[in-house]
């Protein structure tokens, strides 16, 4: 490939195949395998565009840590097991899971860890902090047997196809690049029919836009199916809404602000919200059983963030502890993360409900 960055590839592409459908830029922003968002860098941090829960508090990744314990032995401490991560960040996730994990006798003796992954610049710092991890591309490459998963912000990544109500049906929405300038647009010829959608878009005014991760569901159902089959359980926790509903919710970060999505391709971070009805149906019609969702705060406060808090404040210096309780007013205060994300829990069909699902 000869152009210079995305930017240059994208025009290109418009002019040769026409306006590309969302998903289709969405995917090559994120994923394009030499100027790609998350192939080219680590985005997350002070310096980067966004910071992560498990990148706030240790506390995050420990109590995740807790309740896949917990999981795990109600399932009858399997062994081996397999113990998965879906887009890792950093790994400090699972490095915080992990130390929380040696309280339980034999639990980490019987795990093979597996991150899928596919920025090497995020590989690295992966590999650092969890050098005894194995790396996939994607779920489909895990190895067999009882799986015990975590996706913290990462269906939120996916790419999302938009379909816009007019007065001839639903349009899909592409990319086009007009006047110097990326442009959302729309497909001349609607869709056939609108059984794509969820029930709840059928009579959406005019004007009105859906979105559709077919990705989010199609991985969903795959994780879904292995623990119906073979046990385990997994944890989904993500910015999103409860019920399917109408709304463009595609949005870009950079630098820890908004920008444009349609502005600079491939240097910030594109996002949309999960639907966690469709994460739902998409488990249950897998054979599994899926739990909630609940509101990231209300789950953290009852796997006792508050008493891990009071505990490492105990031997903190002042200025430790202004920054653990700054953490648990982010992690889980409801103008903060703590309604803005929900948790989505994935059981066997014949499991009890999981802690902070009661």
């Amino acid at each position: 490939m000869t152009d210079n960055n995305l930017r240059d590839h994208l025009i290109r592409l418009i002019r040769e195949t026409g306006p590309l459908p969302l998903s289709h830029y969405m995917a090559l922003c994120l994923g394009h395998r030499e100027h790609g968002y998350y192939m080219t860098r680590d985005p997350l941090g002070a310096k980067g565009d966004f910071t992560t829960a498990p990148e706030v508090s240790q506390m995050f990744g420990e109590l995740v840590g807790l309740w896949l314990a917990d999981c795990w032995l109600s399932s009858g401490a399997p062994k081996p097991f397999v113990l998965a991560e879906l887009g890792p960040g950093r790994g400090t996730l699972m490095a915080d899971a992990l130390r929380a994990l040696r309280a339980v006798p034999g639990m980490t003796e019987a795990a093979s860890i597996h991150f899928v992954e596919t920025s090497p610049a995020l590989r690295a710092a992966q590999r650092e902090r969890v050098q005894q991890a194995q790396w996939h591309s994607a779920v489909g490459e895990l190895p067999e047997g009882p799986l015990f998963l975590i996706a913290n912000e990462f269906f939120d990544a996916l790419p999302v196809t938009q379909y816009q109500r007019t007065e001839r049906g639903w349009c899909e929405r592409c990319v086009d690049y007009q006047e110097g300038r990326f442009v959302p647009v729309l497909a001349p010829v609607p869709v056939a029919h609108d059984l794509i959608l969820a029930p709840a878009l059928h009579r959406a005014p005019p004007g009105s836009i859906a979105e559709i991760c077919l990705p989010a569901t199609a991985i969903t159902g795959e994780i879904a199916s292995r623990i119906a089959a073979t046990g385990g359980a997994a944890l989904i926790i993500d910015y999103g809404y409860v019920k399917s509903a109408p709304g463009d919710t595609l949005q870009a970060l950079r630098r820890h602000a908004f920008a444009d999505p349609f502005d600079t391709p491939g240097e910030a971070d594109l996002t949309t919200h999960v639907d966690f009805e469709a994460l739902s149906h998409a488990a249950r019609a897998a054979g599994a059983t899926p739990h909630g969702p609940v509101e990231q705060g209300a789950f953290l406060n009852v796997l006792g963030i508050g008493a891990r808090a009071e505990r490492l404040m105990r031997d903190a210096t002042e200025r430790q502890k202004r920054d653990i309780e700054s953490a648990l007013v982010r992690l889980t205060h409801p103008r903060e993360m703590g309604s803005l994300f929900k948790v989505l829990a994935i059981t066997p069909p014949d499991a009890g409900i999981p802690a902070g699902f009661a």
